[in-house]
């Protein structure tokens, strides 16, 4: 067999992957098209091949290096058809290893600034095998000499050691050149605590691995004979040299907008019932709020936690809901708005999970015993879904989704293991999972797996996985968008005019928002009436809006600023696409009642918008930078007076004075020369 290679080459990036029967499988050159940077520069003079994919086999360590390995077949069919919901599978090479009985199929796509890949393990075996350490994708990172390089992590955003260990809040990692300007950005699409990602590896130095955790959630598959799994994918995104978009806050919005369920989809303005009701809502709260919220033009009406009976059951709460929902229902879409509900996935109420049909598939712990958890309606059962128990949870919410002809489901309550404090992991015999370290990555392919069978029965409906269900406080994450539309990224105490209220809410979009896509993330617990209005909508425009609280203490003259603002903001997302770029500014990444923050949401068109927040700064005028692209001119309109300033790109570029006058909130719609005002 000879050597054989393959290009692949988009507007950003050309990789070049080579078999040889005498190495095996590697990429041998990876270059930035824009700047030149060459990554495998001292690779290919070393040759010092990393592999395409490494894992243990029952202990074993498997990699493509070597002369163990045949190649099969090239050809764009990959065996795992959510590899790309929105992209074309560009290559897939098919391996066979001539001693283990295994088969490997790589996958590789190429993007605009990057490539993203994954790999299928096929057990050719008649026995079982264990797969374990699982790397995704192995290269150096050569933009710089080690010294050199700086290292972003947590969602990309907060500065790390270039020695590094990314874990499950850290997504995306971004390697960076400060002299050249040239970057490396690591997107792990691994779910939740079963990532991993390590930079300058100890055996080489600037080595990026995208991998699967190993010690403290540690992946664990096994392989039933002529059995096969399938990896998540990663991506390598390249940035630097010249151009319009030669920013990591276009390029990576732009990587990771295909990974969305919905990824054309505007987000909708979301009222909550949470707080200050909780569990204690009516319907005759419910009826008094619903015009109160279609005159502030939200367009989903959420019942929270309140409404069910019990936990686990669509049966309505005869108490609180006498009447059912239906009449709800009705006067919720008379209004023009659409109704969603809050419900448990893996909780399940006591009475109901001992029943005979239910019992065995309870959670247990490494004693034997139940698992519970405390909920807002007392101490609750957990059910495994790596069980026959996902089944019955899918059908739940099929009809729950029918019945009431939902816009949207927010899902929450403990999975694999609870966001406070309950270990992970089911240790019962005779489910789905091996043990209970296979449960682990099983219970996070369940959540998927469920979501899948709802979506084929209501495909547009939109789920939510409350940062309950990723088992911690404020994760989010793309396999989390693998498998729904949004997520309840955490709550905010917003009870008093003192509290942490819209600047942690900010914080946590600030953080985020560079890797994820800002319209996916849900903030509880805003509430609409207290503190500063303006303050807590321009909070909301950030990211999935989302405001709760009791409207009934709203004066008319509220009502109507809040709705002539929301619709503002509606029309504008139907005609702008601001979901392209997010340019956190200001002191953004600690938002503080002394200092001014605020963000940019623009499209790769140069419409969108800008909103500022004085705080209790006492600045008067503030400095904005934004990369916008081209050479025209832009206008801002301030939406609160209208002033309209114009304003060149080049001095958007270089910075633009903005007076706050005497607002603490401003809001700017942003314009390119060829578009028109959204009057409003």
């Amino acid at each position: 067999m000879t050597t054989q290679s393959w290009t692949l080459s988009t507007a950003g990036v050309q990789r070049v992957i080579v078999f040889d029967p005498a190495i095996g499988l590697y990429t041998s050159h990876f270059e930035n098209r824009n700047s030149g940077a060459d990554l495998l520069a001292q690779t290919r003079q070393q040759q010092r091949w990393t592999p395409e994919f490494d894992f243990k086999c029952n202990g074993e360590r498997i990699t493509s290096l070597g002369v163990g390995w045949e190649l099969v077949a090239a050809n764009g069919v990959y065996p795992q058809a959510d590899f790309a919901p929105a992209h074309v599978v560009l290559l897939v090479l098919h391996l066979r290893h001539r001693a283990y009985d295994l088969d490997v199929s790589v996958g590789y796509q190429g993007t605009a600034a990057g490539t993203r890949k994954a790999y299928w393990v096929q057990n050719k075996s008649v026995h079982r095998v264990i797969l374990t350490h699982v790397v995704i994708e192995t290269l150096p990172v050569e933009i710089g000499a080690p010294g050199e390089l700086l290292l972003d992590a947590h969602y990309g955003a907060l500065p790390r050691e270039t020695f590094f260990t990314g874990r499950v809040d850290d997504c995306a990692i971004v390697l960076r050149n400060p002299r050249t300007g040239d970057q490396v950005i690591a997107l792990n699409e691994a779910p939740g605590h079963t990532k991993r990602v390590e930079s300058g590896a100890w055996f080489w130095e600037g080595l990026l691995r995208i991998m699967y955790d190993t010690d403290l959630f540690p992946l664990e598959v096994n392989l039933a004979p002529q059995s096969g799994w399938g990896t998540a994918a990663a991506q390598l995104v390249l940035i630097g040299g010249e151009g319009d978009f030669a920013d990591a806050h276009w390029v990576m919005p732009a990587a990771t907008q295909p990974l969305l369920r919905k990824p054309n989809d505007r987000a909708a303005w979301h009222y909550n019932t949470w707080d200050p009701f909780g569990t204690q809502i009516n319907a005759a709260t419910v009826m008094q709020l619903i015009p109160i919220a279609a005159q502030m033009g939200f367009e989903i009406f959420t019942i929270d936690d309140g409404w069910q009976a019990r936990y686990g059951d669509n049966a309505v709460s005869e108490t609180r809901f006498l009447g059912g929902l239906d009449g709800i229902l009705q006067t919720v879409e008379l209004h023009g708005m659409r109704l969603g509900l809050w419900a448990s996935l893996s909780v399940l109420d006591r009475d109901l999970a001992n029943s005979p049909e239910l019992w065995s598939l309870q959670c247990r712990d490494a004693h034997g015993k139940i698992k519970h958890t405390m909920t807002a309606m007392g101490e609750q059962t957990v059910m495994c879904l790596a069980s026959d128990y996902a089944d019955l949870a899918a059908q739940r919410l099929i009809d729950l989704i029918g019945r009431y002809r939902l816009a949207y489901v927010k899902l929450d309550l403990t999975t694999m293991f609870n966001a406070y404090g309950e270990a992970p992991g089911c240790h019962v015999t005779g489910h789905h999972h091996a043990n209970a370290a296979a449960s682990i990555s099983q219970i996070y392919a369940a959540i998927k797996q469920v979501m899948d069978v709802v979506y084929q029965h209501h495909p547009q409906v939109l789920i939510d996985l409350t940062f309950e269900l990723w088992g911690q406080k404020h994760t989010i994450d793309y396999g989390l968008l693998r498998a729904a539309d949004v997520s309840w990224l955490s709550n905010v105490g917003d009870k008093s005019h003192d509290g942490a209220g819209p600047r942690q809410a900010r914080t946590l979009l600030y953080h985020r928002a560079l890797a994820i896509p800002a319209d996916t993330m849900l903030i509880g617990n805003l509430r609409a009436e207290l503190g500063d209005m303006r303050e807590k909508f321009a909070t909301a425009l950030g990211a999935c809006p989302l405001l709760l609280g009791d409207l009934r203490t709203l004066s008319a003259a509220q009502i109507g600023w809040y709705g002539e603002h929301i619709r503002w903001q509606r029309r504008l997302r139907d005609e702008v696409n601001f979901t392209e770029g997010f340019f956190p500014l200001g002191h953004w990444w600690q938002p503080s009642v002394v200092d001014w923050d605020g963000f940019a949401r623009l499209s790769r068109a140069g419409g969108g918008m800008i909103v500022l927040f004085r705080n209790q700064s006492q600045v008067a005028q503030v400095q904005v930078k934004l990369p916008l692209p081209g050479v025209g001119r832009y206008t801002l309109r301030q939406i609160e007076n209208g002033v309209v300033m114009h304003i060149s790109a080049a001095d958007l570029r270089a910075g633009v004075t903005l007076m706050f006058g005497d607002e603490a909130v401003l809001v700017f719609e942003v314009w390119g020369d060829k578009d028109s005002f959204i009057v409003g």
